[in-house]
């Protein structure tokens, strides 16, 4: 095809190159989230659990981490923020409420019913994390609260 090209009406069309997008930056949300559950996923491990799941996902959400350990089957949410916010509570772990604990029965339920023949547990316990980061992206404060709800 040459740079030119005649219309119908006699009057010339150029033909520019599609201008290349800039390059994408880095999700920060989804970066500190998947720090955050890295390093959740370690504690978990050096603390004796078995790490089944991460980041389950169906159509009505996603579950950051399934654990056992012996016969406890926890549905581990993780909540990451940095130092120097000051929207939301002050750690991370306290902005699990309400709609979002509903969201994480009905999510554990779904993988319980497509998941618990192969896995033995006798209890299922919902813990939340918050691993706060400071502005240098070192770790801060991790919270870890059993039974959370």
């Amino acid at each position: 095809m040459t740079p030119d090209r005649l219309t119908a009406g006699g009057s010339y069309l150029r033909f520019m190159p599609k201008p290349t997008p800039p390059p994408k930056r880095p999700d920060l949300r989804r970066t500190t989230g998947s720090r955050a559950e890295e390093i959740c996923a370690k504690r978990l491990r050096r603390e004796g659990w078995w790490i089944l799941e991460r980041n389950w996902r169906i159509r009505l959400g996603e579950l950051d981490l399934i654990a056992r350990k012996g016969p406890v089957l926890a549905i581990v949410e993780v909540k990451a923020s940095h130092t120097g916010l000051f929207n939301g509570p002050t750690s991370p772990a306290f902005a699990v409420g309400p709609n979002k604990q509903r969201r994480l029965r009905r999510l554990a339920s779904a993988w319980i019913a497509s998941n618990g023949r192969r896995v033995a547990f006798q209890e299922v316990r919902f813990d939340v994390i918050g691993v706060l980061f400071n502005r240098d992206g070192s770790l801060a404060e991790y919270d870890h609260i059993e039974n959370a709800f």
